[in-house]
């Protein structure tokens, strides 16, 4: 396989840097799911890591590499939320000020989470095009670091740990499904899987009315998203030009999944678990229960990325 931006190493590496920082999040299980989805399921809950999210693994990883000089400028990003409020939190962790833009159209819950945190936010029409526009223009006039969501190397090791926590604790599984957006998630996770447990398949699954990253492996080039329409508001945007190259070689395939799958999943979720999951953490599971057939019998680990609802929203009360 060609050389990749990040490495096993640096996801072992990046364990150790934010080990006094993040949580180690459990794996759940649950008889109900497991009978309904006739396999073995194993849910790695980064709904509890700390902003309710993975994506504080990657945000911290990366700020805690940072020098003096950079934290004293403060770090800046896009992100439909859960990115933000992780590197809110790492920068104030750091002492680092964060510079954030959002869509308008961003859920409530993550604005107030990320406001919390104490970033300042720049708002922007809800499409890639405005959201990189929005940034270089604070980049030009903050000089700030930027940290990208996830086309970014230090990220995609920081979001491996979550799979290197899973595999650590159930080494046995025959497949590994994580939710794909930008792909910062599952290179991270096919990074890990595919050099720590040789065997294990590693899917992507992925809102049919986001596809852009099926549509991108299936025509061997990065395609935008264009107008996506997803409940999942997480996995909006498109593949970069560091983790195509790493689902290209080391992910099987993704896996498409309509939002009335995706609600139903997220709410057996709510329902047999207890636990609280937002639409994009619901994809995996949606993708196996809507393809039993090519999961039966196997032990499934499934990444549940964030918990992060806007509880005056809930999808099934619409």
């Amino acid at each position: 396989m060609p050389q990749l931006c990040a490495s096993l190493e640096d996801v072992r590496a990046a364990a150790e840097r934010i080990a006094p920082f993040a949580h180690r999040t459990p794996v759940l299980t649950s008889t109900g799911l497991d009978r309904i989805a006739d396999t073995a399921l194993f849910f790695k809950c980064e709904n509890f890591q700390r902003v309710g999210a993975f994506k504080f693994r990657g945000a911290m990883n990366a700020v805690a590499k940072l020098s003096q000089t950079e934290l004293a400028r403060g770090v800046a990003t896009h992100s439909s939320g859960n990115h933000a409020a992780a590197l809110a939190l790492a920068g104030r962790t750091r002492g680092a000020g964060a510079f954030i833009v959002m869509p308008e159209t961003a859920p409530a819950v993550k604005r107030r989470a990320v406001a919390g945190y104490g970033a300042e936010i720049t708002f922007c029409e809800p499409t890639l095009d405005a959201r990189e526009s929005a940034l270089e223009q604070l980049l030009d006039e903050r000089g700030c670091t930027p940290i990208h969501p996830y086309n970014h190397s230090d990220v995609i090791a920081g979001q491996g740990t979550a799979a290197l926590e899973l595999l650590d604790e159930v080494p046995d599984l025959d497949t590994v499904v994580a939710p794909v957006g930008g792909g910062g998630l599952l290179s991270g996770t096919a990074i890990t899987a595919s050099e720590l447990a040789e065997g294990t398949r590693v899917l992507g699954a992925e809102p049919a009315g986001a596809d852009d990253a099926y549509r991108s492996l299936a025509e061997g080039k990065i395609l935008p998203s264009v107008e996506p329409r997803t409940i999942a508001d997480g996995l909006l945007t498109a593949l970069g030009e560091l983790t195509f190259p790493i689902l290209q070689e080391r992910v099987e395939s993704i896996v498409r999944v309509d939002d009335e799958a995706i609600v139903r999943a997220m709410r057996l979720v709510w329902e047999r678990m207890k636990i609280l999951i937002e639409p994009s953490a619901a994809v995996p599971l949606a993708a196996v229960l809507e393809n039993r057939e090519s999961f039966r019998g196997r032990r499934v680990g499934i990444i549940l990325s964030g918990g992060n609802v806007d509880l005056d929203r809930l999808p099934w009360a619409q």
